[in-house]
């Protein structure tokens, strides 16, 4: 008999870790490049919050959703 190993995770953790550390990723330099263009003024300051708060949104999201799914995958074995 094969012996099963430990969960870590409702879904599969490492491709949850890596779909999330891309798209935080992602996140962090749509950010810093709307940041560049805030500082040399080709897009307003508005647009750069606005950018760098939806970003912020979905990268915790994303750490959230990572988190919660180890989490709901300790009990689940």
């Amino acid at each position: 008999m094969i012996p099963r190993r430990a969960r870590r995770g409702f879904l599969d953790g490492s491709a949850v870790l890596t779909c999330s550390f891309w798209i935080i990723t992602t996140c962090v330099v749509i950010a810093v490049a709307s940041a560049v263009l805030a500082i040399w003024q080709f897009t307003g300051t508005d647009a750069l919050w606005r950018t760098v708060a939806t970003c912020a949104v979905i990268a915790a999201g994303t750490g959230v959703f990572a988190w919660v799914n180890v989490l709901f995958g300790e009990w689940r074995q």
